[in-house]
């Protein structure tokens, strides 16, 4: 018998990767995929990439509206919707017996004055903010396995927090020594109509944006603060790459007095030693060995010269930093292989 699910606002990039990944899932039966926008036509047309796959074969995206939704027969629901939507759709769907899974930031933070700091609004639903677990399977697994929903990590978070956790618990790096320089390709801004997004606005081109408090700087002190048991505060400079996808993190820190660099490289190959998509490795990531897969390649390098610890990640900001992620969530809850559907 395969679980039935639902894909909420598929016609964005990461709901596309969605699709795609959750089309090659043997246990699963994609029951509805809703587009406000696309409704009525067919998933295929909308998405040409999955034209002719069985799993979408006759398959129309229905309108985005909960009745149509939970008549759809769906047990699980992933919403790959923006910020501030998605809790329109999940607060009901939970209500009803159904686990969600959310693409998007709205149960991200535990705290409804920082989301309301950095999104610049209240949060619409922050009396559920206590149910929701945060979605990197490699910090919380057993919890999310149990979850009624699950706020899947943001991209750079993720590039960001896997790196850093394990030596902030393992209190071998000054956390008020954290700076980071991230680079993401335009994939991670979504489809939409922007004249900063336009090939000849990025083509060639490298910029920095949202300083000095991009909107996931948030999750990451909440993660990082959580395994270093105290508040953290971090530089974090995020830029737009002219490349369509992947993401990759360059983050400098100081290590504690007396550590020394073994200690570091002993505490990630520890930390990521069984993981199965994270990958502690001695080359250099580089994002074209993870874009397409939904893994995690971290390294480590200590500068004598200036006594600094350098940790590198790549990832694919579609993928591990949101679609793949969301399915490991998704295998988790429903009791399958936490691999299944994903390289």
């Amino acid at each position: 018998m395969k679980t039935k699910v639902a894909i909420v606002g598929a016609n964005g990039y990461s709901g596309e990767e969605l699709c795609a990944l959750l089309c090659r899932h043997a246990g699963v039966e994609i029951v509805a995929v809703s587009s406000r926008t696309h409704a009525g036509k067919p998933v295929g047309e909308v998405l040409p990439r999955l034209s002719g796959t069985p799993a979408i074969a006759g398959l129309s995206f229905c309108d985005s509206k909960i009745d149509v939704l939970l008549a759809s027969g769906a047990e699980f629901f992933f919403l790959a919707l923006p910020h501030g939507l998605a809790s329109e759709f999940a607060l009901p769907l939970i209500k009803a017996g159904k686990r969600v899974i959310d693409l998007s930031a709205d149960f991200r933070l535990r705290d409804a004055s920082i989301y309301e700091e950095f999104y610049g609004e209240a949060h619409p639903a922050a009396e559920t903010l206590g149910e929701a677990v945060y979605g990197i399977p490699e910090l919380h697994r057993e919890a999310i396995a149990k979850a009624k929903i699950v706020a899947s990590a943001g991209c750079y978070p993720t590039s960001i927090v896997l790196p850093l956790v394990p030596l902030l618990a393992a209190e071998l790096i000054e956390p008020d020594s954290i700076a980071v320089s991230s680079a993401s390709g335009v994939s991670g801004a979504g489809r939409k109509a922007d004249v900063s997004l336009l090939y000849a606005e990025c083509n060639e081109s490298l910029r920095a944006y949202g300083l000095p408090k991009h909107r996931h700087l948030s999750e990451i002190e909440q993660e990082l603060g959580a395994a270093a048991k105290r508040p953290v505060v971090i530089t974090f400079v995020p830029h737009l790459a002219p490349m369509t996808r992947g993401i990759h993190s360059t983050i400098f820190a100081q290590l504690a007095p007396g550590v020394q660099f073994a200690q570091v490289e002993e505490a990630l190959a520890a930390a990521y030693a069984d993981e199965p998509f994270v990958r502690f490795r001695g080359a250099l990531p580089d994002t074209k060995n993870v874009n397409g897969t939904n893994f995690c390649d971290i390294a480590a390098r200590y500068d004598d010269r200036a006594r600094r610890l350098i940790l590198l990640s790549a990832e694919d900001n579609l993928v591990k930093g949101a679609a793949g992620q969301a399915v490991q969530n998704f295998n988790l809850m429903a009791g399958f292989d936490e691999t299944t559907a994903l390289l």
